[in-house]
């Protein structure tokens, strides 16, 4: 059995504990808080799942301690650096991280790359929500003054979206200086963003989400191929889904002494699932 341990015990953490609970290999090692010392963690796995600004201290602590971890680091500009920064920890100390591990980036990210190889000429544009941002959310309602926040996801159509941000505030804030710091927050200076001050962010609050991800391309010299994948989920639930699944496939890189820090493209996706090579392989292939 492979023992996983949480750190952080918002929606993803809930989500996760879930789906170790429903794995045939694993077992929880215990949960516990951003608070908490590390030297106490016993566990073949950590899933980081602590807000992304986070993920880096964390993660970089448990690594040097020989320990895997799993995180859904969402910011997609900084990923290379982060995975350059965990991969020098965790070849010195013979582990493995995975990180970015969601769904995007993370299983849309595998879909992306497969779709490229089928078609290595054109276009991708991924197409998100409508629906609520984990990662938007925490950004908004980390910004001072914000009582509550609600990040919210349309799609406009190739590629291009608008947020639609929540908030609440606190006794004597803002709205003018806050809606300022939301607006020049990396999270959402590059999409078309709107601040709306509502009486109660509880009452707006649904994780619903999706993604519409279409490539259309060229395969060797054949115009005109398209491929169209399309989800609709519960955000929480399979960013928790995903990352104990790659918590499996930390566990079994490192006992094959492959060491590093991966993102989910680079991973092999029978090391994602339960059960042997020979079963998956009949069953799938």
């Amino acid at each position: 059995m492979i023992k996983i341990a949480i750190l952080g015990y918002g929606n993803i953490g809930r989500a996760a504990e879930e789906a170790i609970k429903a794995a045939p290999d694993m077992e929880l090692a215990g949960i516990y808080h951003h608070n908490d010392c590390m030297d106490c963690i016993d566990a073949d796995v950590v899933l980081v799942a602590t807000p992304t600004r986070e993920v880096q201290k964390f993660a970089t602590v448990l690594a040097a301690r020989g320990i895997c971890t799993v995180d859904s680091f969402d910011i997609h500009g900084q990923i290379w650096s982060l995975r350059s920064s965990l991969d020098a920890v965790c070849q010195a100390n013979h582990t493995v991280s995975i990180l970015s591990a969601g769904w995007d980036p993370g299983t849309d990210s595998m879909v992306r790359a497969l779709l490229m190889a089928m078609a290595p000429k054109g276009l991708t544009y991924t197409n998100f929500g409508p629906g609520r941002s984990m990662g938007h959310t925490v950004a908004a309602k980390a910004v001072k003054g914000v009582k509550n926040a609600l990040s919210m996801t349309i799609p406009l159509g190739t590629g291009i979206h608008r947020r639609m941000v929540y908030i609440e505030l606190e006794d004597g804030a803002n709205f003018k200086t806050v809606e300022a710091a939301i607006l020049a927050d990396d999270y959402f200076a590059h999409d078309e963003t709107h601040v709306i001050l509502v009486d109660s962010v509880d009452a707006l609050n649904n994780v619903a989400h999706g993604v519409n991800l279409v490539r259309s391309g060229v395969s060797g010299e054949t115009h005109n191929q398209r491929f169209e994948f399309n989800m609709t989920i519960n955000n929480p639930a399979l960013t928790g889904q995903v990352m104990v699944s790659c918590a499996r496939a930390a566990v079994r890189m490192r006992d094959r002494g492959e060491f590093g820090a991966k993102t989910m493209i680079e991973l092999r996706p029978i090391d994602l699932l339960p059960g042997s090579t020979e079963q998956n392989i009949k069953a799938l292939v």
